[in-house]
């Protein structure tokens, strides 16, 4: 019998990607955690022992609502992966899923295949392409989940938050599937309105997840939009969300009519002011 080929160990420090440098740091705390930044903005976090283990605040928020998604495997889409924390999420919670990931630098998913074991992560595929090319070039109805998580630094890429954009990832998924938007923004959170505005000019139903104190924009934060062409179970999404370690609210309906309060969609070529982090959030 031939012996299994031993994995290798991660090796903490700064590595050159296409879009600039990243550093991987070890989890003191945990033996098999480890963290990806670029610029000094955490990017991802993995354990590469437990995947289920979520350790950024937001992404247990998209867990919350994947977990409430029908049992079984799912085709996933996930546009700016990082070093793929989501993508081994479902692997292991939903075993014989399938994923699509789009990501556009080549050198960093070279890296996180090398230092943090991307191929034991089953049926998963890579497109190296930007957001927009990656989804233009997907078949219709083939996706149970798209998840957008794409950042440039802190920000969320522009074109990749424009009505235009959201009217190919409705393509993309299937008429029971979920979508889900991982957006940062600050005070007053105008950035954040605007998608979810353009978000609710796609699809029939959508949700906000985000701690009351981000929702309120006392602060900068991540919010989650989850939209989808069919009926969200909102009871449990407000139920995990509020129950789970992050404690967050889930704005629906009305609510989130009042949340936009008028804000309008984003169009591609708008100008749009993109939010900018204090300068010490990551300190």
């Amino acid at each position: 019998m031939a012996k299994r080929k031993a994995e290798a160990t991660p090796v903490p420090g700064r590595y050159p990607v296409d879009l600039g440098e990243v550093e991987l740091l070890r989890d003191l705390d945990r033996p098999a955690g480890w963290l990806l930044s670029m610029a000094g903005v955490p990017q991802s976090y993995v354990d590469l022992d437990d995947p289920t283990y979520l350790d950024f605040e937001y992404v247990r928020l998209m867990a919350v609502a994947i977990d409430v998604i029908d049992e079984g495997p799912l085709n996933v889409v996930h546009v700016g992966a990082g070093a793929c924390t989501l993508p081994r999420y479902v692997a292991t919670t939903r075993p014989g899923s399938r994923h699509i990931v789009v990501e556009p630098d080549a050198a960093l998913v070279q890296l996180v295949r090398d230092q943090l074991r991307l191929k034991s992560v089953p049926r998963l595929k890579v497109r190296l392409a930007d957001g927009r090319t990656g989804a233009a070039g997907l078949h219709d109805a083939w996706a149970d989940l798209f998840v957008l998580d794409a950042f440039s630094g802190a920000t969320m890429p522009l074109d990749l938050a424009t009505a235009e954009y959201m009217g190919d990832v409705a393509r993309v998924l299937k008429d029971t599937g979920t979508l889900l938007v991982n957006i940062a923004d600050g005070k007053g959170l105008p950035f954040a309105r605007r998608v979810v505005a353009t978000v609710r000019g796609t699809f029939g139903h959508v949700a906000l997840l985000a701690e009351p104190g981000i929702l309120r924009g006392r602060r900068f934060g991540n919010l989650i939009v989850v939209a989808s062409p069919a009926p969200l179970r909102l009871q449990d999404l407000t139920r995990r969300a509020a129950g789970g370690l992050t404690q967050a609210r889930c704005l629906y309906e009305e609510d989130l009519v009042k949340f936009v309060a008028g804000a309008p969609p984003i169009k591609d070529g708008d100008a749009v002011i993109a939010p900018v982090p204090p300068a010490a959030l990551f300190d």
